[in-house]
């Protein structure tokens, strides 16, 4: 039986360097990021004035993976997800998903057998890069792949204390614990000491991702 963990509201700043769909459907609130090359006819829709009625709605769509691509969050929600991602409430939204998580990972009857897995994905899951977009501006700047990859090679990313918590909770029910990542291969070394930097240890395995050579 394979179970996974996803990221305890950390969608925003994972899509800011995962690509999403490119597929554009019609948002419940149409609420568009500004570089998003928005038509007439979504111009003229109403927009709220306020900046976190506004944010708050961005933020739904995006949750909801209704925004389409983009590549930076809207310049009047820069304070709204700093705001966010630095203080209780994403610790908070992160300790409600651990909980509900290892609620459901206690009704499994694991076998013993290793067969019962827990995927988790690293970055914004496992890993927090809140300390790279701080410096970059929290989302408001183009994702610079270059950059990132520097920030990887540095191997300091801390522990999502939540994730963390439940990771070795998990350990102790018995799970087999994979980890699947949009990393590259040739980040191994380098996530592989951060996450024992951060505390992780004893994973089964660890799958990165092949690059592709043009």
């Amino acid at each position: 039986m394979m179970r996974s963990s996803w990221g305890f509201g950390q969608i925003v700043l994972l899509s800011l360097h995962v690509s999403l769909s490119t597929a554009f459907p019609d948002s419940i609130l149409q609420i568009l990021p500004e570089n998003s090359g928005s038509s007439p006819h979504h111009r003229h829709r109403k927009i709220p004035r306020d900046d976190n009625l506004y944010c708050d709605s961005w933020r739904f769509v995006v949750e909801a993976n209704d925004v389409g691509p983009w590549a930076r969050i809207p310049s009047r929600c820069v304070a709204f997800v700093q705001d966010y991602v630095t203080n209780d409430r994403y610790r908070a939204d992160s300790e409600a998903v651990a909980d509900a998580s290892l609620e459901f990972a206690k009704t499994v009857k694991v076998s013993g057998d290793g067969k019962d897995a827990w995927v988790f994905d690293i970055d914004e899951t496992l890993l927090s890069n809140v300390p790279y977009y701080a410096v970059h501006g929290f989302g408001s700047e183009t994702f610079d792949e270059n950059s990132f990859d520097e920030w990887v090679d540095l191997a300091e990313a801390p522990a999502l204390p939540a994730s963390l918590r439940l990771y070795k909770e998990l350990e102790q029910l018995g799970f087999k614990i994979f980890l699947l990542t949009g990393r590259t291969e040739f980040q191994r070394s380098a996530t592989s000491k951060n996450l024992d930097y951060a505390g992780y240890s004893n994973w089964e395995r660890l799958i990165l991702s092949i690059p592709v050579i043009c």
